[in-house]
């Protein structure tokens, strides 16, 4: 491994406009931690990533680099781009392994912080480098949100995480597993208890519903339900994923690594229209998954799905054909159309406005409408990349610093 990384490594160009530092949505000064990596400064360059990105040894292994960093190397003009990927992984994982944090926390900074997935360990990891006491809430017996839970094994491995929730224990955070904020306790709790101000990054976790008979049938789940512990579900030989996302091809790749023999991933619109990313959709088919374009979901029965063929008119809509129904046979079904958040927090507060599709409204900072809570990742954006919840929450962290800072100033005038 270390060869190869030495190798792409000397690959690089060096540019001095680097195309593939503006193709990343953190801008990710990889030009730099390549030279420094090639001096033998491997510390250097995993704490200029990690400062830059603290979610940088994840965001190697789970962001569509093929449309980001990799996408745009120069090199991938005439030929192969550099695996960027690749070195940013090493470097990262190195450096979480020697990484030295000190609890350097002033009590009169509380800053409480719902979730612990991407968006909560940012600006867990960034305002704890400032000194603030924070406190993490999880409704989960483990931190890492959509990243444990959401994310299979075999694409980001857990043991990940647990070292990232060493580094932040060391760092001072403390962590509040199987605490749901909002039913019992309330953000109103949180202020009366002395936080200066609330972090909202609850990501989505409610399912979204096909709306069509037999969804509540013995064999039919949800994506997001499934991902969480699969090895408690009994899918059977045939499966079908009805979707064709991301998180569809995780799905499936999953499925067959538990056990189906015969997966299938049901979708109305074509290839080119599927949301999952190319190198996904590869993926799924080397690990043999089945793709099963132009069928429309009509009615989940108790041996399969009843759906309808589709085609694309000149003007981009889709009808369905008519007379055209079949069944895909599967001993279960999931159903893996996206998700959206859970009014947990929302419903038993004053104060912060939600949109039509129950996400939270903020600024671009990440200021709700009520004062002292912020939020970003995807209960703010709905489900978007690892990386994209990394740079919101960047620039919510500074807000929040902002914030505090100027309410403590007032105060001791």
């Amino acid at each position: 491994m270390a060869k190869h990384i030495v190798e792409e490594a000397n690959r690089c160009l060096q540019c001095k406009v680097p195309l593939c530092k503006k193709g990343c949505p953190v801008s990710t000064p990889f030009n730099e931690v390549v030279g420094m990596l090639l001096k033998g400064e491997i510390k250097k360059a995993g704490e200029t990533l990690f400062n830059n990105n603290p979610l940088s040894v994840v965001c190697s292994l789970v962001c569509p680099h093929e449309k980001q960093c990799e996408g745009h190397c120069v090199l991938g003009r005439k030929g192969n781009p550099i695996q960027v990927s690749s070195v940013e992984h090493y470097i990262s994982d190195y450096y979480l392994n020697i990484v030295k944090t000190d609890a350097k926390i002033d009590p009169n900074k509380k800053v409480a912080i719902i979730g612990s997935g991407p968006a909560g360990i940012t600006i867990a990891t960034i305002l704890a480098s400032k000194g603030y006491d924070i406190t993490m809430f999880e409704a989960h017996d483990k931190i890492g949100g959509v990243l444990r839970y959401g994310i299979p094994e075999f694409r980001l491995p857990k043991e990940i995480l647990e070292r990232i929730k060493k580094n932040l224990v060391n760092m001072g955070v403390k962590i509040r597993p199987n605490t749901l904020i909002g039913p019992v306790i309330t953000i109103d709790d949180l202020f009366r208890d002395g936080y200066r101000a609330v972090f909202i990054g609850t990501g989505v976790w409610k399912p979204q519903r096909l709306n069509i008979k037999g969804e509540s049938l013995g064999h039919v789940h949800y994506a997001i339900d499934y991902l969480k512990n699969p090895e408690v579900y009994n899918l059977g030989n045939r499966v079908c994923v009805i979707g064709a996302g991301n998180v569809a091809c995780d799905v499936a790749r999953t499925a067959i690594r538990n056990g189906s023999r015969e997966v299938t991933i049901l979708y109305r619109k074509g290839i080119e229209d599927a949301p999952a990313s190319k190198n996904e959709i590869e993926y799924a088919k080397l690990d043999g998954v089945v793709f099963d374009f132009y069928k429309a979901p009509l009615e989940i029965l108790d041996n399969g799905v009843k759906y309808i063929q589709t085609r694309k008119l000149d003007d981009g809509s889709w009808v369905n054909i008519e007379g055209s129904e079949g069944i895909k046979e599967a001993d279960s079904v999931i159903i893996a159309i996206s998700q959206g958040p859970r009014a947990n927090i929302v419903s038993n507060t004053n104060g912060i406005e939600i949109n039509q599709k129950g996400l939270v409204i903020t600024d671009e900072f990440g200021r709700t409408t009520r004062e002292g809570v912020f939020a970003s990742g995807d209960v703010v954006t709905g489900a978007k990349t690892v990386v994209e919840a990394v740079r919101l929450s960047k620039k919510v962290a500074e807000a929040i610093d902002e914030y505090v800072t100027r309410k403590l100033n007032e105060e001791a005038k």
